[in-house]
């Protein structure tokens, strides 16, 4: 029996589907696995620095612990790649509390440096998978600078004003708490297991917020546990910087096809409330 939910953020439509989870050829997202050559390659890894582009931001010594430089391939006017760590991890969740807290710190200098010359709006993401848009395995972000805020937190911007804010009223089963944030499963979700991090009171400016750094580290909690249920799987991660922020985590286990792109509604075949209670169980 397939229900329809309406995203309180977005307004986006989903159809939840569980029946669709047993139809022949399913197709589910996988990460390839790691290759001597891709550990010869890595441009990322520490002792490599002059195969990218010059530092904008250094943080840490013996070598470092983050690194950030333009991207060689920007989509837009200016976009800058985070070197999450110096060795060749290839997923947020190989990285520990204490590294993310330095993510955390890159992430706004950045955003300060950003508005600083001009952009007030910085969207820090995170793609993980090549079938999640990752050219390099080595773990990254990226910051792209915006001389406005993006559609997507644009058509979020009327649900989230401070009184009426949809993140503080919003009812989803919950995975995880800590220090003022929790981790819910998305009550409207565009793919199986797909999760929200946001601060339980009404708070903007995140990428410069006191809480990002565990925000982060509960966004990787939920990783954590979604491999632990499902593997490792293709996954973008992303902060929207608006007047209530929040991360959203989007994991691969479906693909847009003709309902999705055509009709514009997105189908899970996992109720949030099933993925919310497996992810709860799973030790992280």
């Amino acid at each position: 029996m397939t229900e329809i939910r309406i995203d309180p953020l977005s307004g986006r439509q989903v159809a939840i589907a569980p029946g669709r989870a047993r139809r022949p050829g399913a197709w589910r997202g996988a990460v390839e696995p790691p290759s001597a050559e891709e550990l010869d390659a890595c441009p990322f890894c520490a002792g490599r620095e002059d195969r990218t582009p010059p530092e904008t931001l250094r943080l840490g010594s013996d070598p470092w612990q983050v690194r950030v430089f333009p991207n060689l391939y920007p989509a837009f006017e200016r976009q800058e790649v985070v070197v999450l760590t110096p060795r060749h991890a290839r997923s947020l969740v190989e990285l520990a509390d204490a590294e993310l807290a330095v993510v955390a710190e890159a992430w706004a200098e950045r955003a300060r440096a950003a508005r600083a010359e001009g952009f007030p709006y910085v969207h820090a993401f995170v793609n993980e998978g090549r079938e999640a848009g990752s050219s390099l395995p080595h773990a990254h972000a990226q910051l792209l600078w915006l001389r406005e805020p993006p559609p997507e937190a644009v058509r979020e911007a009327p649900q989230l004003r401070a009184g009426t804010c949809a993140l503080c009223a919003l009812e989803a089963p919950v995975v995880a708490k800590r220090d003022g944030l929790r981790l819910v499963a998305a009550p409207a979700p565009r793919a199986p297991f797909e999760l929200l991090v946001a601060p339980v009171e009404h708070r903007s400016r995140g990428l410069e917020d006191a809480l990002l750094a565990d925000a982060l580290c509960l966004a990787v909690d939920g990783i954590r546990r979604l491999h632990a249920v499902e593997g490792p799987v293709p996954l973008n991660l992303w902060l929207h910087d608006g007047e209530h922020w929040h991360i959203e985590v989007l994991p691969r286990l479906g693909f847009l096809a003709g309902i999705e792109l055509g009709a514009g509604t997105y189908i899970s075949a996992v109720p949030p409330e099933e993925a919310a209670g497996r992810l709860r169980e799973a030790a992280p």
